[in-house]
């Protein structure tokens, strides 16, 4: 099976307008994204799928570039429009500020692929501050490792230590924080980009919430990786220490 890794990458962003071309460590941003997802094993291939001749520029010398449409709502929709034209079995969607990606996550998510139409990653919550924040999407497993929902909210509700504070709770109950950073098959995909957005996604403003409600089986593979993204200019200093420790020199393609 041939699995692509996709990076949406745009140039505005509501916090952080021009984050993709954000300087971290000598390097824009989306640059560094690219640079792990090719130490991954199981791509067969990395592509930057942008809508801005900047970022293009920019990445061109080192991965494949494909322009898409400005007018995409979502990332996904962003790396659906690339995934039809080429060829592909599946997709792995790789979140385009997050610099520090762990590229055996990637693979994990890749390689749930076989089994499964849809996969994404969660790791357990360790700080008492992220069970409450609704920027932190927390995901419910069930026994064969399938999502049964996704929420903004602390899920389950611990109705016994409801009063209790919230590092208790992690320490009786172990929650899980959703990473964004999906896996399709090519025709899940495309499937799922074409449905209407559902109730629980207008919600929680969730878009995988769309693929539940219409029985699309989402794979969750747990991981040790935390996700440290890049939101606003104030995280480029929190990440630049301790990529500055991993980050090796790029090598543009032949």
């Amino acid at each position: 099976m041939k699995v692509v890794g996709i990076i949406p990458a745009r140039f505005g962003s509501t916090r952080f307008p021009g984050k993709a071309l954000a300087e971290l460590a000598g390097k824009p941003l989306v640059l560094h994204v690219v640079h792990r997802a090719q130490q991954a094993k199981l791509l067969g291939e990395v592509i930057v799928a942008t809508d801005d001749v900047r970022i293009a520029k920019a990445v061109e010398p080192y991965v494949r570039v494909e322009m898409t449409s400005p007018n995409h709502p979502s990332g996904t929709d962003r790396v659906a429009e690339v995934a039809a034209k080429i060829q592909c079995d599946a997709i792995v969607n790789i979140q385009g500020d997050e610099p520090l990606m762990d590229p055996n996550v990637i693979d994990a998510v890749a390689s749930a692929l076989n089994q499964s139409e849809m996969s994404t990653a969660a790791t357990q919550i360790k700080d008492p501050s992220d069970l409450p924040n609704p920027n932190v999407v927390k995901v419910v497993v069930g026994t064969r490792g399938q999502a049964l929902y996704f929420s903004r909210l602390p899920i389950p509700y611990l109705r016994d230590l409801a009063n209790q504070p919230y590092s208790e709770q992690l320490r009786i109950f172990r929650y899980l924080k959703h990473l964004g950073i999906y896996g399709y098959r090519k025709e899940t995909l495309l499937r799922l980009v074409r449905l209407p957005v559902s109730t629980l996604e207008k919600a929680e403003k969730l878009e995988q919430l769309r693929a539940l409600e219409n029985g699309i089986e989402i794979r969750v593979i747990e991981v040790e990786y935390q996700g440290i993204g890049v939101d606003t200019p104030e995280d480029l200093q929190r990440v630049e220490a301790i990529l500055n420790k991993l980050a090796r020199p790029f090598e543009a393609r032949s």
